[in-house]
Order: structure tokens, then C-alpha cells, then sequence
């Protein structure tokens, strides 16, 4: 029988993920190209030998998703699989549409086909859209089963921007291991509050090997998602975070709608921030697509260390990249920390903006009034920094989960917004987690 030959599309996390774990040493398929899109940088490059298995001693190309059409018929593609998140399921059928049209088969996979069973318990943490509030949650979570006496592992969704080979495994311990790994600011975003809270991280690129490594060293796994994916790992918990600014969304993102169906536990966040009806719309929503999951409410306090420095003042907003990009949030915590603090005017950052991050505002339009904290590399982390630093503002107000002038110079003052998860009512997630893992 022939090896049916496949294309795999992504951005550099899901379609790695499921080549490992389904195709890598299946002599049925042959991979003969993966697609990305979304992150940029990775085009271009090969999925390498080392990490591609004896069937592909070549590695793998990775070409521009733009290139789809062409490639289907060029590589004779019998299959394309379609590998990446957060992403409207209207545009999910458009992209089968056109792999339809040239000829090729379409296919998404399930949870059976690509999650990994670990030996020990493990919880995850997954969302309806980027921006929900999942960092939060995995922050609150890993600090409740630290409390209950587990040695907790956060195991965080892929975001291999560099190369592949040396990020096959990463363990990420302290401040020294960011470095190391030359990590971007979207993985310092994930990693960097953990670390603060004494939980290791671990990420990569193959996470089989990650899992079998962090099994060694901790009692319970939490995954940590990125996107609104769904978990690489067979769930004894599963946790998804749902985002009332986006009522709706809960049902029309890929694979947002996935994590939904699947999920025992609902944390609705934001609810302090939001208009109340669409809390109850999200609510209703979720209990008719998944009426067995516990539902709890949950805010994000904002916290600053000196509220009366925004007062009056004209202040730079940053936020979490990816929320702003993909995510199609036009808001963050910072933008919500400059209103309630009374800063006089948000000033407008794409006149300041240079390089890569004047191409992200022509990519994505409809950001808004905000600057993304964009660091996929280091040239796109200056151009931040020279964006931040020609802006005429008199105070930067930064929504990042990180600490920018550990990486960054900047030559204004800066205020950091932090924030945490708090449940309202019962059960919370406490409740929750002891009922499930309450040791005997």
C-alpha cells in the first residue's frame, strides 16, 4: 500500500505536536511539507532530521501557507491536515474549501489521535480564545496543589521560534534558564510568573520526551495551553476558560468549541470588568453545549504599585501581544488600569511604531490604541523598544506579565499592571482540585 502522501498546516506548535505523536514513524504517511503561518520567521526553515525520525532523514520543509495550492499539486499531497488554533470556524472551512478545490483530502484531529497518557495526574488549563485568562488560572491552580503538598510541573503549549533541535526539551527554573534559551517575550509572558512563584516550566518541541522528563521530578502535571488549544496530554481535570468581553466566541472559534465540549470544569473570568449580560450569555451558552461541567465566575483585579503616577498623565498602553494580534482584542488590563486610574489621555503608539511593529499594525488593523508586545526575535524586541522610547508620552503603562526592562531599556517612567485570578462563590477551584486530588 502506497504511504499516503500529507501536508501538514500550522504555526510552529499543534502541527509539530501531531507529526510527532501520530505520523513521525508511521511507514502509512509520508510528510512531504509542512505550511505555517500566524508566527513569524518560521517559513522557510526545515522540521529537522534529528527531531523527524528515521523515515525522514532529510527533515522536513516548512513553506509559506500562501504557497497551499501549489504545494498540493507540485508534491501530488493526497491529505492536508490542518494543525493550528484560535481561529474562526467560518475560516476553518475556507482553508478546507481550497484544499478541496485543488484536489486534496481536508482533516482536523481529535483528542485521540494526538494526546499522550502520562503516569502521573494531570490537570489542564485551556480557554476559548486567546486572551481569556488562562495564565491566571494556571497561576492560582499551580498555587493550590503547592499548598495541598504536590511538586507541580507546568507544562506549557510550544512556542519553538528558534531552533528546533536545541528546544526539543527545555526546563526552565530560574531567571539564568530564560536566558539560556534565548527565550522571546512571548515565552518570558508564560514562564517568567511561574518561575516567580517557584514552579518549574517546562516547553519544547517534543512532548513526549518533555512529559517522560517532567514525570521524574513532580507529582501532578498541569498543562498550561496557548491559543485555545486543546491539551497534548490526557486530562484527569480539564479546566477551560471562557471570556465574557466575547460572548459568542465560546462557539465559533476552532478549537475553542473543542475545549468546550470536552471540559469538567468553566472558569468565566473578567467578570468585574464586563457587562453582566454577557456574562449570563456566556453562562447559558456553556451550560447548553456542556451542561455536566461545573461552572464558577472568577475577576481579574488590577494591581499597580502607585496608582496616583497614571492620574492626569498621557501614558503608552502595552499588552499581551498575541491577545491583541490573533486574539482580536482591542483591550487589555492595562488599558482597563489607565481609565479606572484616571490617566488624561491614552495616546495613540502606531505613529511611534518602527520596523516589525509598524508591519504588525498593517497586519492586524484593528488593534487599536495599544501597543502589542511583540518579541518573536530579537530585532522585533528592539523595534519595541525604539517604538516605546520615540513615543511622546509622559508614563508607559505595561499589561505584560513580565518585567520589559529586564530585556528592554526604556527611557520613560513605567507602571506595571499585575493580575490574578479571584473566584467569586463556591465551589472555586480549591474546592474542586481537593475533591479531586486530596491526598488520603
Amino acid at each position: 500500500m502506497t504511504a499516503l502522501r500529507t501536508l501538514i498546516m500550522g504555526a510552529a506548535g499543534r502541527d509539530f505536536h501531531n507529526f510527532n505523536v501520530f505520523f513521525r514513524d508511521n511507514p502509512d504517511y509520508e510528510v512531504v511539507a509542512f505550511t505555517a503561518t500566524q508566527i513569524p520567521n518560521i517559513e522557510g526553515r526545515k522540521y529537522p532530521a534529528e527531531l523527524a525520525g528515521k523515515l525522514y532523514p532529510n527533515g522536513i520543509a516548512i513553506y509559506p501557507e500562501s504557497d497551499l495550492v501549489k504545494l498540493i499539486k507540485d508534491l501530488k499531497v493526497d491529505q492536508v491536515i490542518f494543525a493550528y488554533s484560535d481561529v474562526p470556524h467560518e475560516y476553518v472551512m475556507h482553508k478546507a474549501s481550497t484544499v478541496l478545490a485543488a484536489g486534496a483530502d481536508f482533516k482536523l484531529m481529535g483528542l485521540n489521535s494526538t494526546q499522550i497518557k502520562s503516569v502521573k495526574p494531570v490537570v489542564s488549563v485551556c480557554a476559548v480564545r486567546t486572551g481569556s485568562g488562562k495564565s491566571q488560572t494556571t497561576r492560582r491552580v499551580a498555587s493550590i496543589l503547592t499548598k495541598m503538598g504536590y511538586k507541580v510541573a507546568a507544562i506549557r503549549h510550544p512556542m519553538p521560534y528558534g531552533d528546533l533541535v536545541k528546544q526539543k526539551v527545555q526546563r526552565f527554573a530560574t531567571y539564568a534558564d530564560l536566558d539560556k534559551h534565548e527565550t522571546t517575550i512571548e515565552e518570558r509572558e508564560e514562564y517568567e510568573p511561574h518561575i516567580d512563584n517557584g514552579v518549574i516550566v517546562y516547553a519544547g518541541v517534543d512532548y513526549e520526551a518533555i512529559l517522560r522528563q517532567a514525570e521524574q521530578e513532580v507529582d501532578i502535571i498541569l498543562w498550561d495551553g496557548g491559543n485555545n488549544d486543546f491539551s497534548f496530554y490526557k486530562s484527569d481535570l480539564s479546566i477551560v476558560v471562557a471570556d465574557p468581553h466575547r460572548p459568542g466566541h465560546e462557539r465559533t472559534y476552532h478549537p475553542g468549541e473543542t475545549n468546550v465540549r470536552q471540559a469538567d470544569v468553566f472558569v468565566i473570568n473578567k467578570v468585574d470588568t464586563a457587562d453582566y449580560a454577557n456574562v449570563i450569555a456566556v453562562r447559558d451558552s456553556l451550560h447548553e453545549m456542556n451542561p455536566k461541567a461545573i461552572i464558577i465566575e472568577g475577576a481579574s483585579p488590577l494591581f499597580v504599585d502607585d496608582p496616583e503616577a497614571i492620574r492626569g498623565k498621557r501614558v503608552l498602553v502595552i499588552e499581551d501581544g498575541p491577545t491583541l494580534t490573533h486574539g482580536g482584542m482591542k483591550y487589555g488590563a492595562g488599558w482597563v488600569a489607565a481609565q479606572r486610574f484616571g490617566a488624561g489621555e491614552i495616546v495613540d503608539p502606531r505613529p511611534f511604531a518602527v520596523g516589525s511593529i509598524h508591519d504588525t499594525y498593517v497586519k492586524y488593523p484593528n488593534t487599536g490604541t495599544i501597543l502589542p508586545a511583540m518579541g518573536y526575535g530579537d530585532q522585533m524586541v528592539k523595534d519595541l523598544e525604539k517604538t516605546i522610547n520615540k513615543a511622546d508620552v509622559d508614563l508607559v503603562i505595561s499589561a505584560t506579565p513580565i518585567d520589559l526592562t529586564r530585556i528592554i531599556k526604556v527611557n520613560k517612567p513605567m507602571q506595571r499592571v499585575r493580575y490574578e485570578l479571584e473566584e467569586i462563590g463556591k465551589p472555586d477551584l480549591e474546592d474542586i482540585l481537593k475533591a479531586k486530588f486530596a491526598k488520603k
